[in-house]
């Protein structure tokens, strides 16, 4: 069976039809997945996302990663910062690879469109990149983030450009803010997302309230 090519991965993923394939998906590409993103398609959305946290708020204290993948944004968050950080992620594979990188306190699996075995208000703030696309978990994933981090900390979260609108994702992050959980910082600036494929992405900030 020939390997799918990095460009193909993504299509898969792209389409995928719920939780059980994107496991199957994911904890199949975990080997690889660094270089085929980083280098193969020039993913730059976890540093994008993390300079963006870091400029707001210096020294974030706890930090979660939800949809952690491989680490990558625990990574980045490591080189520049001191910080407690955890992950989450539907793929254990992915899981694996994130908890070789030495830098996440607690790594565990988890569904981002379920309650999430986290207390409220533990966190500072929240990082979601590269989840908020195309056959994901979708805006509901907000709703827990906003219950896990504090009031007063920040949700930073990649949302691909293409399905902002359509996905639903303006019109959650509006229904937040007009009951009062978040205040929009910001989610108008298109940022690039794989620079090698050309797609971009909102990066969207909130306030939790």
């Amino acid at each position: 069976m020939t390997e799918e090519t990095p460009k193909e991965l993504l299509a898969r993923v792209y389409a995928l039809q719920g939780p059980e394939e994107a496991e199957e998906v994911y904890d199949g590409w975990a080997d690889r997945y660094d270089t085929d993103t980083l280098d193969g398609m020039g993913y730059v959305a976890p540093t994008v996302a993390v300079t963006r946290l870091l400029e707001l708020t210096p020294e974030p204290g706890t930090v979660l990663d939800a949809g952690c993948g491989t680490g990558l944004v625990g990574a980045a968050l490591a080189e520049r910062v001191t910080v407690t950080v955890d992950g989450v992620d539907l793929s254990q594979g992915m899981l694996d690879q994130a908890a070789a990188r030495g830098v996440y306190r607690d790594l565990g699996k988890a569904n981002l469109t379920e309650r999430l075995d986290i207390v409220d208000d533990a966190y500072d703030a929240a990082l979601c990149v590269g989840t908020l696309t195309d056959g994901h978990v979708g805006p509901v994933a907000f709703d827990e983030l906003v219950r896990v981090v504090r009031p007063g900390g920040l949700i930073v979260a990649t949302v691909l450009s293409r399905v902002w609108e359509s996905g639903g994702y303006r019109a959650h992050v509006d229904e937040l803010v007009e009951r009062g959980l978040v205040g929009l910082r910001e989610a108008v600036t298109e940022r690039s997302y794989h620079t090698n494929e050309d797609i971009t992405c909102r990066l969207v900030v909130l306030d939790v309230r």
